[in-house]
């Protein structure tokens, strides 16, 4: 059954935990050989992600969203060029998001290229409940205030209690949505009509949030959780509150490195 207009559409049928892949990097080989099981785990490694199929494994409920499609002509001599530029943002609703560009000569293929590109830029957000109406401590908004920025486009979102939905924009909503916050405030400033500098800057801020250091008795005030809820666990929680350099993973992978 197709996909209704504004929704984002499901991963295909094929992208499942049994592709057939043969991994380059090191990251994509511990993947492989289920030494990392989640995408948490996956990001918290340290180690890039260079390979798409990486994604495909840890997060098969993946889906994309075709954000902007945008046409570039070029005059020449030999006559006038013409080019897609698509702007694609994939998520599994569940507190992964990526955001990716590409340009091509075909729409399709350029699709499946952007997809890919958002697939390698893809981050892990916190949610939580960080409006004083609520207090509910469910993670189902962003946790505090974070800022966001593209060209003249800058966007605020604040946390919103239960209930009131996405009051954001129709790009913004698409990008929350995907992230898997389900209420939110949105304050924006510059021209929003540029579709892609709104999403780049919302992109930005849910950025801001992945990256801001929070205390431990702020993550348990707030009931701030990383990633997705689904697959969370009460190791995954302890690990949240380490110190950068001390992921078992790693650890463990310059343990085996060493005795090689």
């Amino acid at each position: 059954m197709a996909a209704r207009r504004g929704e984002p559409r499901p991963a295909a049928k094929t992208e499942t935990k049994e592709i057939d892949w043969d991994p380059k990097t090191k990251l994509g080989k511990l993947v492989r050989s289920g030494k990392i099981k989640t995408m948490s785990d996956a990001l918290k490694s340290g180690l890039p992600v260079r390979e798409p199929e990486i994604v495909d494994v840890l997060l098969p409920e993946i889906s994309d969203e075709v954000i902007d499609v945008n046409m570039v002509q070029r005059m020449t001599d030999s006559g006038r060029r013409v080019k897609f530029v698509i702007t694609v943002a994939v998520g599994n609703n569940d507190g992964f998001i990526g955001f990716g560009q590409a340009k091509g000569k075909e729409v399709g293929s350029s699709i499946r290229k952007a997809i890919e590109n958002a697939k390698l830029n893809i981050i892990g957000i916190r949610r939580g409940c960080g409006s004083w109406e609520c207090g509910c401590k469910k993670p189902h908004t962003v946790p505090f205030a974070i800022k966001g920025k593209s060209g003249s486009v800058e966007i605020t979102l604040k946390p919103a209690p239960q209930g009131i939905g996405l009051a954001t924009g129709n790009v913004a909503k698409k990008i929350l949505t995907l992230a898997g916050v389900k209420d939110c405030w949105a304050f924006t400033k510059g021209k929003t009509k540029t579709t892609v500098n709104y999403a780049k800057a919302v992109f930005n801020a849910l950025e801001e949030n992945a990256e801001m250091r929070i205390l431990p008795d702020q993550t348990k005030k707030v009931g701030i959780v990383s990633g997705a809820i689904g697959i969370q666990k009460e190791e995954e929680i302890k690990e949240q509150m380490l110190q950068p350099g001390q992921n078992p993973i790693i650890d463990e992978t310059k343990e085996e490195d060493k005795e090689a």
